[in-house]
C-alpha cells in the first residue's frame, strides 16, 4: 500500500471516529473494511445499524457526508 493511501486510510478512520459516538448512542457501530484504488470507502454497519431501515440514510446523509468533508478525495462510501 502506498504512503498516500495509508494516509487517506488514517484520515477516513479519524472521520469515522467522529461519527461512531452517534452510532453507538443508537446501539450501532461502523467498521472500515477497505479503501479501494478508485477512492471508494467500504464499511460494515454493525449492531442495531445492521438491517435498520434508516441505515442507508445514515450511511449517505451522515457517514458519507462527514467522510467526504474530511477527506475530499473520497468518491463514495458504501456498505458491504
Amino acid at each position: 500500500m502506498g504512503e498516500d493511501k495509508e494516509k487517506l486510510l488514517k484520515e477516513v478512520e479519524a472521520a469515522l471516529e467522529e461519527i461512531r459516538p452517534y452510532l453507538k448512542g443508537d446501539g450501532g457501530d461502523i467498521s472500515l473494511i477497505e479503501l479501494t484504488d478508485d477512492y471508494i470507502v467500504k464499511v460494515r454497519l454493525e449492531g442495531s445499524c445492521d438491517g435498520c431501515p434508516l441505515s442507508m440514510q445514515t450511511l449517505k446523509g451522515g457517514v458519507e457526508m462527514v467522510v467526504k468533508k474530511s477527506v475530499p478525495q473520497i468518491v463514495e462510501v458504501i456498505a458491504v
